[in-house]
């Protein structure tokens, strides 16, 4: 009786360390580009901007050896957001926030892993109230949008790898509080290139 217990006792040990390897966790930091495209509306509001840097946090937990779950934290430094109101032109400096969360799929080549992913998030658009904003109404404005994107993780070490990736971000024009600025609801499709390192634990 005693070694039927000790046969069934290394057999779950055995199940739980084969397991425990599966089941795989990363940390990566990139650096970010943020692109956001023009847009026009039906108000006479034209919004335009320059590109911005940035960078991102990410946590994955594998699921299984294909599909993970991701977190996501990201800031840019600063950019212009042009916004032209007939016959008033205006500029805001911002920064961008990003918390978001993502389901990813990876596809497994060898040393290359391209990978898809797919979730939402907050992100948060912080006027800086300087003299490079030229008016001081502006407010600091939370929206809820969608994140999409697709890359390739390249393995350098069992620990390490280098990603490249493009991500997208819908979501709503900002505003910033501003009546002069509304778009009617118009949406952002911004672009964001990444490229990082990721530790696997």
């Amino acid at each position: 009786m005693k070694k039927i217990a000790l046969i069934a006792l290394l057999l779950a040990v055995c199940v739980a360390a084969g397991r425990a390897q599966e089941s795989r966790q990363d940390f990566s930091l990139s650096g970010t580009g943020l692109i956001e495209p023009f847009i026009g509306s039906s108000t006479d509001v034209y919004v335009s901007a320059n590109r911005a840097f940035g960078a991102l946090a990410s946590y994955r937990f594998m699921m299984t050896p294909s599909f993970a779950i991701e977190g996501n934290y990201g800031i840019t430094y600063q950019n212009k957001i042009h916004y032209k109101a007939y016959p008033n032109n205006y500029t805001v400096l911002a920064r961008t926030q990003e918390a978001s969360g993502a389901f990813v799929r990876s596809f497994n080549y060898h040393k290359f892993n391209p990978f898809v992913e797919g979730g939402g998030g907050a992100f948060i658009f912080l006027p800086i109230l300087n003299s490079g904003t030229t008016t001081h109404d502006t407010k600091q404005q939370l929206e809820i949008g969608a994140l999409y994107g697709g890359g390739i993780a390249y393995e350098i070490s069992p620990s390490f790898d280098i990603r490249a990736e493009y991500r997208g971000i819908i979501t709503k024009v900002p505003t910033f509080g501003v009546s002069q600025f509304s778009t009617n609801g118009k949406w952002y499709n911004i672009y964001e290139p990444t490229v990082g390192v990721a530790y696997h634990f």
